[in-house]
């Protein structure tokens, strides 16, 4: 089971962030606000809910059952839009499209994609691993591979192009990969998945999962106002980010 990030959601009397433990404290107030509910339902032979209408009944047994999940379950961090940005870090993976330029040596340029092992091939030294390095970090790698090779110890790195992979599940038209060279939005993800299952698609709550090192943290991102124009903040994925659109609770 992946280990989900702090949780903190906004306080809607302000725009800070409440811990955990302020969620706690409502559900146990809502929960005993239900009880109530239940037990009044209660007539005096002890039967629960005797001579109450069924839907009814339903409801209070349904409002139970979803406070108790939803307690129990470490709540999702919602958005700011300090955090909405593109990340600025380039790190790079498999498929990016490398461009290596030798100052002194300029026969030795070369541009190469980074094979799917995560190393590109250069002359004189062979392969050399890129995947997981900033560009900094592969400059000072061919430097060392090369030594006393090369005429003077300048390298200079940079990314011609960038291709990542996202996911994109749950209500939307074509769920599945999706691959992009550019830094994109999360809607923008969406409608290269074909857009939106209007029929089912809550885009209230729009959840983006994301490896943070060795842990899973989990975004929740409403898309309403972005949608209708009436707000222009967006957040941008990352690469392997899994977005999931759920479906909008209906009662039958």
């Amino acid at each position: 089971m992946n280990d989900m990030g702090t949780n903190q959601i906004p306080d809607r009397t302000g725009d800070q962030f409440v811990r955990g433990s302020r969620v706690n404290k409502v559900c146990q107030v809502t929960m005993s606000w239900f009880g109530g509910i239940a037990r009044a339902l209660t007539d005096f032979s002890g039967a629960p809910f005797r001579g109450v209408r069924s839907n009814v009944r339903r409801g209070v047994l349904l409002g139970l059952v979803l406070m108790l999940v939803g307690c129990q379950t470490p709540s999702p961090t919602f958005v700011p839009p300090e955090q909405a940005g593109p990340d600025r870090t380039i790190v790079l993976q498999e498929g990016d499209v490398v461009r290596i330029t030798f100052p002194a040596s300029p026969t030795l340029n070369t541009v190469q994609q980074i094979r799917r092992d995560g190393k590109i091939n250069l002359s004189l030294v062979g392969d050399i691993k890129a995947s997981g390095l900033s560009p900094a970090e592969l400059e000072k790698a061919i430097i060392q591979a090369y030594g006393d090779q090369l005429v003077s110890k300048e390298v200079t790195v940079s990314l011609d192009s960038a291709a990542f992979a996202v996911f994109v599940t749950g209500a939307v038209l074509r769920p599945g990969k999706v691959m992009t060279d550019r830094p994109i939005t999360v809607l923008e993800a969406i409608a290269e998945a074909g857009g939106f299952d209007q029929s089912r698609a809550n885009v209230k709550a729009v959840r983006v999962i994301r490896r943070e090192g060795d842990r899973s943290k989990t975004y929740v991102i409403n898309l309403k106002p972005v949608i209708s124009g009436e707000s222009t903040t967006q957040f941008f994925i990352r690469p392997f980010d899994i977005i999931h659109v759920p479906e909008r609770f209906s009662f039958f």
